[in-house]
């Protein structure tokens, strides 16, 4: 579903990926871990074409170009880190059925989806209130499903549970679980890349650190302190009183 070979990319004389070759099959749940500065967002700018460097980019076996970005943007859906810059209609409703009504989805067809979304993600009460008139949390709520109304066949989410309570946190963890989709979850939220992703990426100074099953990596102590991160909380066995 995605290719990078030998990709590098640099904001000015920074480097922040160095020649980076990884691929990532359908259906994959892949969490793209590492500490701030080791090119996780840079990579999902890159494979939507946001970002252009030196290299090769395939997406479903298209190559990031220019003359491909509709195809490509149409296959992938992306929450950005901040919601936003996401969010941009009057109502979540509006914003939800924006890409779906675009690309041809009659209204009947967009209202089902929309409304089985949010009665999924328990945001039936959001429907109709003005993006500037929620909170930082349920807004970040609002732009997954806004994302999800598009049903794209690969998702990339840039740190989505910041802002979160610990129920929707949870809400979203089950989402991601019951998605089908092919997904990229960049965060620094490694109990929720452990509870959702089956391999991890491990990113340091714009190359790879480590690449394999998830909770392998997750319970390397010493590779996780080599690269500026720490356990999962849920692993450091912190106990009452400590």
């Amino acid at each position: 579903m995605i290719e990078f070979q030998n990709v590098s990319f640099s904001y000015g004389d920074n480097p922040v990926v160095e020649n980076l070759s990884f691929s990532i099959k359908k259906g994959e749940t892949v969490g793209l871990i590492g500490a701030n500065g080791a090119g996780k967002s840079t990579i999902m700018k890159l494979m939507l074409g946001l970002i252009c460097g030196r290299g090769e980019i395939k997406v479903d076996g298209l190559p990031v170009c220019r003359e491909n970005l509709p195809e490509i943007r149409k296959k992938i859906g992306f929450v950005l880190q901040d919601s936003d810059n996401q969010m941009f209609m009057p109502t979540v409703y509006e914003d939800m059925i924006f890409g779906p009504r675009n690309y041809g989805l009659s209204k009947e067809e967009t209202d089902k989806r929309v409304d089985e979304i949010l009665r999924q993600l328990g945001l039936e009460s959001l429907k109709h209130r003005h993006n500037h008139k929620i909170s930082g949390g349920e807004k970040r709520m609002a732009a997954i499903a806004t994302i999800l109304a598009m049903e794209p066949e690969m998702i990339l989410m840039d740190e989505p549970s910041t802002a979160l309570d610990p129920v929707n946190r949870r809400t979203v963890i089950n989402t991601i679980n019951r998605l089908p989709q092919t997904k990229l979850i960049a965060s620094h939220d490694l109990d929720m890349i452990l509870d959702t992703c089956q391999r991890v990426i491990l990113l340091s100074h714009g190359a790879i650190a480590a690449d394999g099953d998830a909770e392998t990596i997750l319970r390397d102590k010493a590779l996780l302190e080599a690269n500026r991160m720490e356990l999962p909380f849920c692993l450091q066995g912190w106990k009452k009183g400590e």
